[in-house]
């Protein structure tokens, strides 16, 4: 029998969702016949790295989000021990976690973003980087986490750049009107598109985990065309990026003048979450997966290395 390792929890501002991953995560492994070891992840490296020699698993499943977790750092670990691990290596993981070399990479392989510049809070402070309407984000934190739009009006850019509490560096980013769609990639295939109605302004940290916080329809009502790039950018992405696993790309749809509009892609999540609200598992059963089902490819899928 397989031994699996499920490592949860972490240090990061998403720790409260990596706890909900985890737990699913590990009820699916455990449904679908692996032998599953726990493992919560606090601030003691060496607590991780022993708990790991202890359970001796086959694989490790990477269910960590945020910072320390999905940007390269505990994949390094890994890659040290020689574990087999779940989602993305060190490169993809870093390289998608950091907003500004995400792009990068995305100018770089044609795939349509936003027009945006970095600026430090004291610049942030001083002046409008970008023509109103706006989107300020941390360049290394996932989630939604830290994200403000400023519109005409909108007085608060020298407060939130006096109460700055993440990297130095600040993302500034053309808003892109319309509707939120969302593509899980699963391998070397594209599962569906889903659109995210929140009720919110974005697609915010709230929208995404709270119980009630977004409606997804799925598939998305758009038009075939816009289904089909939708689907086709997300799979470009994750292999620009060189992801492996499961991946999740963000859009953002301008349907304005009429479909098939524009597409924008936003980010790519190489630790999507795996909660009961989550995405990744509602498309895979869309297309027959089910959950066990889902978590045991990963574990199969499971390597270590760039």
């Amino acid at each position: 029998m397989t031994r699996v390792s499920v490592l949860f929890g972490g240090v990061s501002a998403e720790r409260e969702v990596s706890l909900a991953t985890g737990q699913q995560v590990l009820a699916a492994l455990r449904a679908a016949g692996f032998d599953v070891t726990p493992i919560e992840v606090g601030g003691d490296l060496g607590a991780v790295i022993g708990a790991l020699q202890a359970a001796k698993p086959d694989v490790v499943f990477n269910a960590l989000h945020g910072r320390y977790g999905e940007d390269g750092c505990i994949q390094g670990v890994l890659d040290w021990m020689g574990l087999p691990y779940t989602h993305s290596g060190v490169r993809a993981s870093s390289v998608a976690m950091d907003k500004s070399a995400a792009k990068a990479v995305f100018l770089a392989a044609g795939l349509p973003v936003a027009e945006s510049r970095l600026v430090t809070p004291e610049e942030l402070e001083a002046a409008d980087p970008l023509p109103l309407p706006y989107v300020v984000k941390p360049v290394n934190e996932g989630s939604s986490v830290g994200v403000e739009i400023f519109r005409e009006g909108n007085n608060r850019r020298a407060e939130v750049a006096r109460g700055w509490k993440y990297d130095k560096r600040i993302m500034a980013e053309a808003f892109i009107p319309g509707r939120e769609l969302t593509v899980a990639v699963m391998g070397d295939r594209a599962l569906e598109v889903t659109e995210i109605d929140t009720g919110h302004v974005f697609y915010d940290y709230e929208a995404k985990y709270a119980d009630g916080g977004s409606r997804h329809t799925l598939p998305a009502p758009v038009h075939p065309e816009t289904r089909a790039r939708a689907m086709e950018i997300a799979l470009r992405a994750h292999q620009a990026l060189g992801c492996r696993g499961v991946s999740r790309a963000d859009l953002r749809y301008d349907d304005s003048a009429g479909e098939p509009g524009r597409l924008v892609l936003l980010e790519v999540n190489t630790q999507p979450g795996m909660t009961r609200t989550s995405l990744v598992p509602e498309q895979a059963a869309h297309v027959g997966i089910g959950f066990p089902e889902l978590c045991a490819w990963m574990v199969r899928e499971a390597r270590h290395g760039p």
